[in-house]
């Protein structure tokens, strides 16, 4: 299982109302530079939502919704410092009740 870390808000604050855009360019050219791999993934409408264990989340944030994704805990810092009206937390899949998180990106 791998720990993902998550940065969660609506869809319309984090796409319309958020230069979130800008944010995943420079964050993109800053890996690029830096030679790393891509960490982060932008969900909407994020399935990990729907597992029991985050019921809680779900309903404190209004839907639909949508949740920037990463295996670095530092970045999601950053973001909520960046972003501010957010949402943040951790899980672990695949689980038995969260599926891969990245296998509908694909």
């Amino acid at each position: 299982m791998q720990t993902y870390y998550y940065v969660l808000a609506s869809r319309h604050f984090l796409l319309e109302e958020e230069p979130l855009e800008e944010v995943l360019k420079e964050r993109r050219r800053h890996y690029q530079e830096e030679e790393k791999v891509i960490d982060f993934w932008l969900v909407v409408q994020p399935s990990f939502l729907e597992a029991p264990e985050l019921a809680k989340v779900k309903a404190q944030c209004p839907q639909p919704a949508a949740a920037i994704i990463s295996t670095n805990p530092e970045f999601i810092t950053w973001l909520k410092l960046r972003l501010e009206y957010v949402l943040t937390g951790e899980f672990q899949a695949p689980s038995t009740t969260i599926p891969d998180p990245l296998a509908s990106l694909s």
